[in-house]
Parts: structure tokens; sequence; C-alpha cells
């Protein structure tokens, strides 16, 4: 499915398809919490997150600190996508622990505030990919489709003619950018818990740089920093990219009720337990934005559910490998900026 060949299928009654989608996830025991999971996996988390760290130390000056640097990149990828389902309440069922524990990974364990990427994130669930709505799809830097090529200026222009060859180099950026995101919210007015959000973030910053340069020579540490750093990016982008990339991007005010828009604008990928963990279950993108509150334990018992559904009343239901799921994002960033190639 591309933006110009979207064919909608028709509604079956306001509201009520999706209302029968939930009546069989739930018969299915698919929506009840697994407390007993994620005491596992914030276990496990947090033991590997702390151990890289005494890695670290007891390695000191050591050109094996490059591979700390890429395995604590992982970890911070890993510590994100609890938030992300820290934020979606799949751990706790309240918004208090939910909240105190979104913190702590966020801002204090990583350096990215919760506050900020929560609204964002619910922005993007409300309406995905609709390029007035869905902040994912601002063209700040790479355009998503022809009509903001055309309409593009700055750097976003500069870099759209050729955005598909710069997507992956770009993404050793994204760690960065998601620390000065923070930054920028903790500054301004407006941000729910701000001063705690700030206080966080700094003690972050604070013990992370004093590491580096205590236990590491400047050249080593700045080395640390650039591939720890850069590889966080490269992770984060590579664990969202699949999901929404290169599917269809809306406008104004579509006809669509809540699963066609959900369903139409996600992609699955799939694969085994390794990608079920590099990812996180957002492999299960259209089941998880279907129920953004179901563990992501659950989501690959709903997926046969989903898709069986989904072809019963004839709504497109995409899923391609990963390696494939690449391809057609970068694919879609290439014919997205032939407006500007053509001028240029």
């Amino acid at each position: 499915m591309t933006t110009d060949n979207l064919v909608l299928p028709p509604t079956t009654g306001p509201g009520s398809d999706f209302a029968r989608l939930s009546r069989r996830i739930a018969d299915a025991g698919l929506l009840r919490r697994r407390p007993g999971y994620y005491a596992a996996r914030l276990t496990v988390v947090t033991t590997l997150f702390a151990g890289g760290w005494v890695a670290f130390a007891l390695l000191g000056d050591s050109w094996w600190q490059l591979a700390v640097a890429a395995f604590q990149a992982f970890m911070f990828g890993q510590i994100a996508l609890l938030s992300h389902d820290l934020a979606h309440r799949q751990v706790f069922r309240t918004r208090r622990p939910s909240e105190i524990s979104g913190l702590l990974a966020g801002n204090l364990g990583i350096g990215m505030s919760y506050g900020w990427w929560m609204d964002k994130h619910t922005r993007h669930h409300a309406n995905p990919n609709h390029e007035e709505l869905d902040p994912d799809v601002d063209p700040d830097i790479l355009v998503w489709s022809k009509d903001q090529a055309r309409a593009s200026r700055g750097l976003p222009r500069l870099i759209g003619k050729h955005q598909a060859f710069l997507f992956f180099p770009l993404l050793t950026l994204e760690g960065l950018n998601l620390h000065w995101s923070g930054i920028r919210a903790v500054a301004r007015p407006g941000l729910r818990r701000r001063g705690l959000e700030a206080t966080l973030l700094a003690a972050h910053f604070a013990a992370y740089l004093t590491a580096l340069f205590i236990v590491l020579p400047p050249g080593l540490a700045l080395l640390f920093f650039a591939v720890h750093q850069g590889l966080w990016g490269v992770y984060m982008g590579s664990i969202f990219a699949p999901n929404h990339k290169g599917m269809p991007t809306l406008t104004g005010r579509p006809q669509l009720d809540f699963l066609r828009k959900q369903v139409l604008t996600s992609r699955n990928v799939r694969g085994g337990v390794v990608v079920d963990v590099a990812l996180g279950g957002l492999n299960y993108q259209i089941e998880h934005h279907l129920f953004p509150s179901m563990p992501s334990v659950h989501l690959r018992r709903a997926q046969p559910i989903v898709r069986s559904y989904c072809a019963e009343l004839g709504i497109p239901y995409l899923q391609t490998g990963l390696v494939d799921s690449y391809r057609q994002a970068l694919a879609h960033l290439h014919e997205a900026g032939a407006p500007l190639r053509k001028r240029s």
C-alpha cells in the first residue's frame, strides 16, 4: 500500500468492528496484566545494565571499553522499551507507579525525558502517520510525503533529496536528539513534574560524563561517548522505523474508524524470539496500536486473532520480514524526496 493507492474498506457500523475484535481479544485473556513477566524483565534488564557499568569500571583504560559502549547502547534501547511499556500502563494499572518507574528508567537511567516522550507518543497513537497531527512525521529533518517535500525549506529541503541514503547515518545522531529534546522540554513551561524531570536528567548527565572522564583518558572517553550514543541512536531508529515508515500517510479528516486507522498505517515485522526481544514486541505494531495497554508479551498471541479478523473484513494487513521492512521504508523515503531531486 502507498499513499496514492490506499483503498478504504467499508465499515459495517460505527465502532462495531473494533468492539467485536475487542471481545475476542478479551475472551482470549490477552488484556490481563502480567506482573510476573514484567518483574522478571525488569530484573534482567536492570542487572545487565548495572553489570555493564561494573565491567566499565573494572576494565579502566582499555580498548575493550568500545565493546562495553556497544553493549550499553543495546541496554539503553531495552530500557527505552521498558519506559514505553510503562507509559502505556502495560506494567502497572495506575498512573503513579507507572510514572515513578518511567521517570527513573527514562530520565535517570538513559537521559530521556519521560514526560516529553509520553506526550509525543500519545499524540502519535491518536493519529498515526497523519501529516498534521502525528509528531513522528513532522518534516523537521526528513520529509515523509511528496507534498511535504514540495513545501519544505531549509534543512529538510537539503537532506530530502537523498534522505533514503542518509537515513541510517542520521540515526547515529538520534540518541543526542533524544537528550536534547528532553533538555528543551524541561527548559520550557508546561511539562508536568518539570522540576523533578530536570533534576533527574541533570543527575543522569552528571553521573554519565563524570564516569567517562574519571575512568577513561579524554580521547577514549570521547570515543566511548561517540560509539555508545551513535549505536543507541541507530538501535532506537531501527526499532521504530519498520512500524510506520513507508505506510500510507494521512491528511485532513480521513473517513477512517479506529480499527482501520490503526491497521492501515502500521506494519508488522515477522520473526522469532530474537526479533521479539530486539524490538521489544513492537514488531507486532498493528496489535500494539489497537490495544496499547496490552502487555507486550501477549502481542504475539493476539496477532493471529487480529490478522484473521482483518481478513474477514477485507482490511489489508501488512506483515513482512525485518530486512524487507527497512527496504520498504527507505524506498518510501526515496520516493517522497523525488520532487526535490527534480528541482535540482
